[in-house]
C-alpha cells in the first residue's frame, strides 16, 4: 500500500483531510502563521536535518535505526521522543530520516512503480533528497520518518501539521490537526492488512503524544483503491472528496472523541 503525494510543503507534498457535514458548514479554513521570533528558534544551522543529533557511541559510530535526541525540536512535540509501540505485528518505531544514512533506502521505494504513480517522486536520489530537505531543514512542521517494524526499516511516513499546511486552504482546518502519509516500502509487507495495523497504531500514537490534536488527518489519492481501504479499516472515516493542487483526494479523519468506537 502506499500513500499519496499530495500536499504542497514549500514545493509539495500529500494531503490531509476535512470534516463534511454540519462543520463544513459552520468553520473557516484556518491560515496560520507562526511569529518570527518563535521560528527563530527552530533554527537547524549546524545541527542534523530537522533540529535533531544522532546519540553518540563510544566508538564514535551512530546506531542503525534508533530514534534521534531531539536538539531545537518540532512543531509536532519532537517525533524522536516518541517512542516505539506495540502493534499486532510487532514492535513498531517512528525514526526521523537522516538523508545521509536512508536517502539510497527511500529513494529505492520511490522508484517502485507501485508508488511512483502516487507519490511522483522517481528519478535519482537528488529528486528524493530535495524532498527530504526541503522538510528537514524547513519550521519543523512536517517531519520524514522511517517505520521500523522489529528493527527493521520497511515503511516510510511523513507526520505533518496540517492546520499549518497550505492543505488548509481545501478543508476546514482545526487547531493541532495532524496529518499522516504513508508508503510501504517493501513488496513482501504489502496486500497483508499491515497498513491498517500500523496505521491505526500510529494515529492512535499521535493521540496519545499530542494531547491538543483532536483529530488525525489523511488524503489518500481517489485512484489509490488499497490505500483508502486501509485508512477505513485503521478506524478512519471518509469525510469528503476535495481537490488538491495534484489529484482528487479523499478526505479521512481519526477523531480523538470516536476512536474508541472505529
Amino acid at each position: 500500500m502506499s500513500a499519496t503525494r499530495a500536499h504542497t510543503n514549500a514545493a509539495s507534498v500529500p494531503s490531509a483531510d476535512a470534516d463534511a457535514g454540519d462543520d463544513a458548514d459552520t468553520e473557516d479554513t484556518l491560515e496560520l502563521r507562526l511569529p518570527e521570533e518563535f521560528l527563530a528558534l527552530l533554527d537547524t544551522e549546524g545541527i542534523d536535518g530537522g533540529g535533531h543529533r544522532e546519540p553518540s557511541r563510544d566508538d564514535g559510530t551512530t546506531p542503525p535505526y534508533t530514534a534521534l535526541t531531539p536538539l531545537s525540536g518540532d512543531l509536532l512535540g519532537n517525533i524522536a521522543d516518541w517512542g516505539p509501540v506495540t502493534t499486532p505485528a510487532g514492535v513498531f518505531h517512528l525514526v526521523p530520516v537522516q538523508v545521509e544514512r536512508d536517502l539510497p533506502l527511500v529513494s529505492r521505494w520511490m522508484n517502485d512503480p507501485a508508488v511512483t504513480a502516487f507519490w511522483e517522486l522517481a528519478g535519482p536520489q537528488s529528486v528524493t533528497e530535495e524532498h527530504l530537505r526541503s522538510q528537514l531543514t524547513g519550521d519543523g512542521r512536517s517531519v520524514p520518518c522511517l517505520g521500523v517494524l522489529e528493527g527493521t526499516p520497511m515503511s516510510y511516513w511523513e507526520i505533518y501539521r496540517a492546520d499549518l499546511d497550505p492543505l488548509a486552504r481545501h478543508y476546514p482546518a482545526r487547531p493541532h490537526d495532524t496529518g499522516i502519509h504513508l508508503l510501504i516500502g517493501e513488496v513482501p509487507h504489502r496486500g497483508r492488512g499491515l497498513g491498517s495495523t500500523l496505521l491505526r497504531a500510529l494515529a492512535d500514537l499521535v493521540l496519545d503524544k499530542r494531547p491538543a490534536c483532536a483529530r488525525v488527518i489523511a488524503e489518500p489519492d481517489l485512484r489509490n483503491i488499497p490505500s483508502v481501504t486501509a485508512f477505513l479499516s485503521a478506524g478512519f472515516r471518509f469525510s469528503a472528496e476535495i481537490d488538491l493542487p495534484a489529484k482528487r483526494a479523499a478526505l479521512m479523519v481519526r477523531e480523538r472523541a470516536l476512536r474508541d468506537l472505529l
